[in-house]
This record gives structure tokens, sequence and C-alpha cells, in this order.
């Protein structure tokens, strides 16, 4: 056995995982702190204590690494509502949960849903547009109007896009007024419960 076959046995392996992790960590970081614009590329690399071509190792532009922002933290905001609810509930306690779990993951992960809700506009200038954070929780809100109220008297897509902008109108609203998360929720659910019954 040569020296050079040891030598290249003996090296570690390429650690691609663990640098992903990082740079995800970062920009989530960045992302939330400093918003879309105010973060380069470079800064997340440096935030994550790599080198610069590490990020390009992952991610074609910046763009790309936002939008898998996005992604995780819908992800993650679906399982922490997930969690929170239990099977059969009626569509009053389903709206009340899925709220209660929203304002619960806000106060966990500050900034988060902020920083993910960046205008689509805003990031489709530089490629191919994105399905924005918004529309998708519109679709996953239409399916629990369908499964929930069991009505095809209209539209739940229409329905669902409506819901996700009462809430995200609701929840800045309530902020600005001084409201409560426990009073935005009783009020947006019974304001939904009412108009969702047949």
């Amino acid at each position: 056995m040569s020296t050079d076959t040891v030598e290249i046995e003996s090296r570690p392996p390429r650690r691609k995982p663990e640098s992903l992790s990082k740079l995800r960590r970062a920009a989530r970081k960045l992302f939330v702190e400093r918003g879309y614009h105010a973060t380069r590329p470079q800064d997340i690399a440096r935030e994550a204590g790599l080198g610069h071509g590490t990020f390009y190792l992952h991610y074609p532009d910046k763009r790309a690494c936002f939008l898998a922002f996005v992604e995780e933290a819908r992800t993650e905001l679906d399982e922490f509502v997930r969690t929170r609810l239990k099977p059969d509930q009626g569509l009053e306690e389903v709206i009340a949960g899925t709220l209660h779990a929203i304002y619960d993951y806000m106060e966990s992960h500050p900034g988060v849903l902020g920083a993910a809700m960046t205008d689509e506009a805003v990031i489709d200038a530089e490629g191919a547009q994105a399905v924005p954070l918004l529309a998708r929780w519109g679709a996953d809100w239409a399916n629990i109007v369908r499964v929930a109220t069991k009505n095809d008297s209209y539209d739940a897509e229409i329905i669902g896009q409506a819901i996700v902008g009462a809430i995200h109108q609701a929840a800045s609203g309530g902020q600005r007024l001084g409201r409560s998360p426990d009073a935005v929720v009783k009020n947006l659910t019974r304001f939904l419960v009412r108009a969702l019954k047949p």
C-alpha cells in the first residue's frame, strides 16, 4: 500500500450535510434579522462560519436559499399546528386550535413568519415565480374548510384565501390595537364559524 493511498483513505469524509445545516441556520437568522434584501450570500456563509463558495455548493443563488427557508418555516408551522389538533374536531375547535397554534409558533419562533411572508414580488423579480406562502396557506385552509364543513355551496379555494387574509390582517391589527392573542383568536373564530355555517 502506498503512502498516497493511506493519506486518501484517512481523510475525513466531506461534510456537506453539516455545512448545509449551518447555512440553513445562518440564513434563517439573517433573513429574520435583516430581511431578504439586506442579506447577501456571503453574509450567510460568514455567519455559518463557512467559505463563500460553500454557499454555492448548496444553493444556486440567494433566492433559492430564501425559498428553502420559507419552505422550512411552512413545514415547521404545519407540524406545530398538526400536533395541537385532535382528529374529529368540529369547525370551531379546528379554527381556534389552529389560530392558537399559529400564535404559539410566532411566540416561540420570533420573526420567522414575518420574514417568510416577504412579498413574493420582491423575490420573483430575480427568477421564476414561486407560489407565495400565503397562497399555500390559503390552499391548506381550503382543505380544512372542505373537511370541517362538508359544505359545497361555495368555492373552498376562495374561502381558504379569504381566511388567510383575515388571519393576517387580524393578527397585525390586533397587535396594533393592543389586543391579546386570546382576544383575537376568540373574535376571529366566532366570526369565521358564523360565516362558514350553511
